[in-house]
């Protein structure tokens, strides 16, 4: 008796389960196809507002220590604007806080790249950085010398 039973529960149930598990295979399928090869969860957008960064370094040639306060304005859109504090060797800046202009590209996967133009140093910086925490944070390194920084998105 409790065979017929256990079977007539399972003939039930079993069309319910094979039209579920296919309408999950369908709805990912879907949100697949609606992100389009070679797509992630990052873009410009992902970075998006204010930013506060620390920078360390050590300058490569004189070996000087170098640390820095940045504020980055990021437009969502590819450009960015900032003000940084750098103090070199112990010694601060002649100007408090220096503005500063760059462009920025994030890529699918969340790394991505930026070119920052200041008078803090006498070339454009060439920058390379995760995008992590949904874009609420970011590392970056400066491709010419041994500067890493961290930013957190401003709240």
């Amino acid at each position: 008796m409790k065979n017929k039973s256990m079977s007539s529960i399972l003939m039930a149930v079993t069309p319910m389960v094979i039209a579920c598990v296919v309408l999950v295979v369908l709805a990912l399928g879907a949100s697949t196809a609606a992100q389009g090869p070679g797509t992630g969860p990052c873009s410009d957008r992902t970075l998006f507002g204010n930013y506060g960064l620390t920078v360390e370094a050590t300058l490569l040639g004189p070996n000087l220590p170098l640390r820095a306060l940045v504020m980055q304005h990021y437009d969502g859109k590819g450009n960015l604007t900032q003000v940084d504090h750098v103090v070199v060797g112990g010694t601060p800046p002649a100007q408090e806080w220096t503005p500063g202009t760059g462009t920025y590209t994030v890529n699918p996967d969340c790394t991505g790249a930026e070119v920052i133009n200041t008078p803090s140093v006498p070339a454009p910086l060439h920058i390379h950085f995760v995008v992590v925490n949904s874009g609420k944070q970011f590392f970056q390194v400066v491709d010419a010398d041994a500067s890493s920084a961290t930013g957190i998105r401003v709240d």
